[in-house]
């Protein structure tokens, strides 16, 4: 593999990602950097890293089913799904929502990959093929992950964990053709 933010991966983990189907992300925290605006109006804010939307986006269109799962009901993570095509659960239990999503698709759990940082993320953390961390998780839940970033949430967290799921998958190098030398016709 020779991207240098993908070396020294471990075979187990290359395994984990080569069979990823589902790839779902928490918002606050792994998303974003956690941190919550809000205006006089109560309006919320949130600021989202444009490379972890391009990340998202060509992992979708690999083929990879992409959610945003979060226990934080609002309308800006909702945008920000929509922008990018991506459905929004708005859940307290994340891990039934992954069971549910996952009978839904006809795939398995190993098949689920889940990016998160805190403690609302431990259940599916335990569960899924594939448990990523952004390198500011809280110690508590980044010990469960199978895999942390080196970037942190809100800060291109998620494009690494969608860098890593395009290069097991093998599509990485074709991406980077295209990009090199423009569309194909």
């Amino acid at each position: 593999m020779p991207h240098a933010h993908l070396a020294n991966l471990t075979d187990d983990l290359l395994a984990r990602a080569a069979g990823i189907r589902l790839a779902c992300f928490d918002v606050d925290g792994t998303l974003t950097d956690g941190r919550l605006y809000f205006d006089s109006e109560g309006r919320e804010s949130k600021t989202f890293h444009v490379r972890d939307g391009l990340g998202i986006s060509l992992l979708r269109k690999s083929g990879v089913h992409v959610v945003f799962i979060t226990a934080r009901a609002g309308s800006v993570a909702e945008h920000r799904g929509r922008d990018l095509g991506v459905d929004v659960h708005i859940t307290k239990d994340k891990l039934g929502k992954v069971h549910e999503l996952c009978a839904a698709l006809g795939i398995g759990l190993p098949q689920v990959a889940f990016m998160g940082d805190d403690l609302a993320d431990l259940p599916a953390f335990r569960a899924v093929g594939l448990a990523a961390a952004p390198a500011d998780a809280h110690p508590w839940t980044a010990r469960f992950a199978h895999w942390r970033t080196q970037h942190a949430g809100g800060k291109g967290a998620a494009r690494e964990l969608c860098d890593l799921l395009l290069s097991a998958q093998g599509h990485a190098e074709a991406l980077l053709e295209r990009g090199l030398m423009g569309p194909s016709p």
